[in-house]
């Protein structure tokens, strides 16, 4: 179960912020964030060597996509798509309203059950695929101003032990300071292994098994507002778990 952070700020120099971590089978491979699609020259994002796709990028048109799996939909299935190639298809788009538009279109049957966001400076979308059994409908929202969560559950449930134990923890600590370069508060939870009493430590943001399953890799990512286009969006990447790897910029440039 990955998790996907949100903050809106409407107004501010730094509209979007977004912080991911992602978890996944170790020997599944894949590579960090760079530009690795020739025909998709403007897309910089992390590649999952086995199915092709992305689990979350950046454009060069300031347009962000994070996908995460849905309860028990974990893996590939041989006989449907990946859903790696959404993330892809929304980075696609200039603005993530067309983006989001536009996965309105797709076939959910052909994919399994997932959650994804699609944002920029402007707006926010959570889109969400029940999969095949619900005859593949694609449902979008817009996510709110203010601090938001999204797991394997519905957006900013706490019917998920993640974001009922996590999401005020965010809420209360200091936003990251995005032109100082101050993200401490935000890696330190993202790199927490601490989870609620009845929950176990699958619901903490980092999380170790002993089957193979755990927290990868974690990202950071803030987009500047229009009215100072001339910076530039800021990428953070730990290439491991967070708490352990350490965050390095993305190059970004093009």
């Amino acid at each position: 179960m990955c998790t996907l952070i949100t903050l809106r700020r409407p107004g501010h120099e730094w509209p979007l912020l977004v912080a991911a971590n992602r978890d996944e089978m170790v020997g599944r491979p894949w590579d960090p964030p760079a530009r690795h699609w020739p025909d998709r020259d403007n897309v910089i994002a992390g590649i999952d060597r086995l199915a092709g796709g992305t689990w979350m990028g950046l454009n060069d048109e300031g347009v962000v996509a994070g996908i995460l799996n849905r309860r028990d939909s974990l893996g590939p299935d041989p006989d449907l798509r990946s859903r790696g190639e959404i993330v892809l298809e929304a980075l696609d788009h200039a603005d993530a309203a067309d983006a989001a538009d536009a996965l309105t279109n797709l076939d959910g049957r052909s994919y399994r059950s997932f959650n994804l966001m699609v944002a920029d400076n402007r707006d926010a979308y959570w889109v969400k695929s029940l999969g095949p059994p619900a005859a593949g409908r694609i449902e979008v929202t817009e996510i709110p101003a203010g601090l938001s969560m999204l797991t394997a559950f519905d957006l900013n449930d706490v019917a998920s032990g993640r974001v009922a134990f996590h999401k005020p923890r965010f809420e209360v600590v200091p936003p990251p300071d995005v032109s100082l370069g101050d993200w401490s508060a935000w890696q330190a939870l993202l790199g927490s292994s601490e989870h609620g009493d009845d929950t176990d430590s699958r619901d903490a943001m980092r999380i170790t098994t002993d089957f193979g399953f755990g927290t990868l890799s974690s990202a950071l990512i803030a987009l500047p507002s229009v009215d100072f286009m001339d910076r530039k969006p800021v990428w953070l990447f730990a290439d491991g778990a967070p708490g352990e790897a350490p965050y390095e910029p993305v190059d970004i440039s093009n």
